[in-house]
């Protein structure tokens, strides 16, 4: 007869149902990789009047300090219980001034795995991370730090896409490391590389600033997460800084950094996991 101390958790449903829709979505591939299997917060799309791109208020500049500070404290916590592990740390050698940093996107904490490897870029940089306009609306402590924790939300509304954009441009001049989901949706838990989206690539090759391609794997821990699930270990690998080219033009440079880092994290899945993505 099961005890309550070797009695385990269930699988959560709703992570059943997500995992499902992820099954769907990747046998249809195509723009079925950009599909979002989680409910959005409700709100509306953001307009210019709703953010604060470059913290100009000052009682913004105060949300976004106390924001620091509670990350701050989180960061290590979640280092450890996640065990985050950094390879390919010589490759952020040469990074001087701004730059987008790119990464897989699968959880609501592997952005601090990315802040593992911008921390280890030399010299002073503000990091930044794009985030979806809805998650906006979080409720709780992780909404304020959605709001206020240097983050850079997305609009469908064109005039807040047009003062994200000046902005990105700003912070980039002001040295900034910028995470950028390409793939765009988060896929909870999913290992394999999805193509990824022309954004990031379009703003480096705009403002003339590198790629650092990174992509996180993980590895089921004996330990369960509150879902009912393996806990994950997280490795991130940062890889060789990809450049503009000065002789090409924006769009070729964009799209050749996006191939290119699409190539980069496909080796990098069959290196870690030993099957082709």
């Amino acid at each position: 007869m099961r005890t309550e101390q070797n009695k385990t958790p269930e699988q959560s449903p709703e992570r059943l149902r997500i995992l499902e829709k992820i099954r769907q979505l990747e046998s249809e591939g195509g723009e079925s990789f950009y599909v979002d299997v989680e409910d959005d917060p409700s709100g509306h799309e953001l307009t210019p009047d709703d953010v604060d791109y470059l913290r100009k208020n000052p009682w913004n500049r105060v949300k976004t300090w106390i924001a620091r500070a509670i990350a701050a404290v989180l960061q290590p916590l979640v280092r450890r219980d996640l065990q985050i592990t950094v390879e390919g740390e010589e490759n952020l050698r040469g990074i001087c001034g701004g730059a987008i940093i790119t990464s897989n996107h699968f959880s609501i904490f592997e952005n601090l795995a990315v802040k593992e490897v911008a921390d280890r870029v030399p010299g002073r940089h503000r990091f930044y991370r794009v985030i979806k306009g809805l998650n906006f609306y979080q409720p709780g402590w992780v909404g304020f730090l959605m709001k206020n924790c240097d983050t850079l939300p997305l609009s469908k509304n064109i005039k807040t896409m047009r003062l994200f954009g000046e902005s990105l441009e700003v912070l980039l001049r002001r040295d900034a490391l910028v995470l950028v989901y390409p793939e765009q949706a988060m896929w909870w838990n999913y290992r394999k590389p999805r193509p990824p989206k022309a954004g990031a690539y379009h703003y480096a090759a705009k403002c003339n600033v590198p790629i650092i391609p990174c992509f996180v794997t993980m590895e089921d821990m004996d330990r369960l997460d509150g879902y009912g699930f393996p806990k994950q270990k997280y490795t991130i690998h940062v890889m060789p800084p990809l450049y503009p080219d000065p002789e090409k033009p924006a769009r070729a440079n964009e799209r050749a950094m996006q191939a290119e880092n699409y190539r980069l994290c496909c080796e990098k899945y069959t290196e870690v996991y030993g099957e082709e993505p």
